[in-house]
């Protein structure tokens, strides 16, 4: 089973940039589409963007379109979000997980890791 870690989460200025890693032991990595998600204190857990196993599919939810990319180094087998104008709303705990689909994101049948939290200030 593929395992994940998430990364590089932090605090950071509203309007500031931050990159997330997402990276993977065990299995293969590249033959599986990849997702992020997130959840704010108090707030369900939401999709945030996915990436098929060619580097160019991708999916965003509209709140982060324009802000957010998401990418994958199937050599180094790890995902991932490069945010940028980060606004206070953004401020969540942000998971990576296996998908079985992207549009709809479907998660496969595995476990939430301990995410990475990012908290924008003002």
């Amino acid at each position: 089973q593929v395992q994940l870690v998430e990364s590089g989460g932090g605090l950071v200025q509203a309007g500031g940039s931050l990159r997330l890693s997402c990276a993977a032991s065990g299995g293969n990595f590249r033959l599986y589409p990849m997702g992020w998600f997130r959840q704010a204190p108090g707030k369900e857990r939401e999709f945030v963007a996915a990436v098929r196993t060619s580097a160019g599919s991708t999916y965003y939810t509209d709140s982060v379109k324009g802000r957010f990319t998401i990418s994958r180094d199937n050599a180094k087998n790890t995902v991932y979000l490069d945010m940028s104008s980060l606004k206070p709303e953004d401020t969540a705990v942000y998971y990576c997980r296996i998908l079985i689909s992207i549009n709809p994101p479907r998660t496969d049948y595995g476990s939430w890791g301990q995410g990475t939290q990012v908290i924008v200030s003002s």
